[in-house]
């Protein structure tokens, strides 16, 4: 399938669950907006997605206290579906239509696929909780809204690998979001948005096609720029005060090198 194909199956899926959607985004809104949707495509197409992931060795792992995962950009070393795939998020009426149901304006995707693409957490993985760069690469736009579509069969709330959101911070529980198979989930990101991926328990891959939408304009009044900035879990009081240093130093590094001291080299290359 192309992406245009499957845009077209996104397309109707959302439109016929619009309603619920916006519903759950606004209910949400005050805090975090975001809302999920299960069965987003059919169920062999889901599974297609899944067995055409590459395996971890072939992808780039990131691994501090901050974080453990593999991520994989680099679209045309994969199976060419993972890419149409990716893409069909970035069809101009899918771009539309999530913009809709959020009630935002003047969106648009992330052809670089900065900070996006495939994500693959396998045992022991893990993301502390921590907001998204507020930009894009060159620092022209915004990030508004995160799209993560989940794939590995049979994934269980149990098996950690779980998106976790911290809409009253983070020293108060969280709210976990199973990463269900075929299950999309779309939230929004802004100088509150904390979010984080609970420590994967069971020996397997929990894997995810993630997609950034960005905007001219901030989502809150109170935005500024930040570089991703990370915290430790509340039990973590040690981690906490050395990720809070390691952002500051990273956030002084941008004051002086407005694009960072180099390239991030988390970005699709197109030949």
């Amino acid at each position: 399938m192309n992406r245009i194909e499957i845009a077209d199956l996104l397309y109707d899926n959302l439109c016929k669950n619009k309603e619920n959607l916006k519903t759950q985004f606004i209910e949400s809104s005050n805090k975090i907006g975001f809302f999920y949707l299960d069965n987003l495509l059919p169920k062999e197409i889901a599974l297609l997605i899944y067995k055409s992931f590459p395996e971890v060795k072939e992808t780039v792992e990131r691994n501090s206290l901050r974080e453990h995962k593999f991520t994989a950009f680099q679209m045309d070393k994969y199976n060419p579906i993972l890419e149409e795939v990716i893409y069909s998020f970035q069809e101009a009426k899918i771009v539309d239509l999530v913009s809709e149901i959020c009630d935002f304006k003047e969106i648009s995707a992330d052809e670089n696929l900065y900070a996006g693409g495939l994500s693959l957490m396998g045992k022991d993985n893990f993301l502390n909780p921590h907001l998204d760069n507020s930009h894009d690469k060159d620092r022209n736009k915004w990030r508004v809204l995160n799209l993560l579509y989940y794939v590995t069969p049979n994934w269980q709330e149990e098996f950690g690998g779980n998106l976790e959101i911290w809409p009253n911070g983070l020293k108060e529980k969280q709210t976990t979001i199973e990463s269900k198979f075929n299950r999309l989930v779309v939230m929004a990101t802004h100088q509150k948005s904390w979010h984080s991926v609970s420590k994967v328990a069971v020996d397997n891959v929990r894997c995810c096609v993630s997609n950034y939408y960005f905007s001219e304009k901030a989502l809150l009044p109170s935005d500024s720029f930040h570089v991703t900035t990370f915290r430790g879990r509340p039990k973590e009081k040690i981690k906490d005060v050395v990720l809070q240093l390691d952002n500051k130093i990273r956030a002084a590094a941008r004051v002086l090198f407005k694009k960072g001291v180099r390239e991030n080299p988390h970005q699709y290359k197109k030949k």
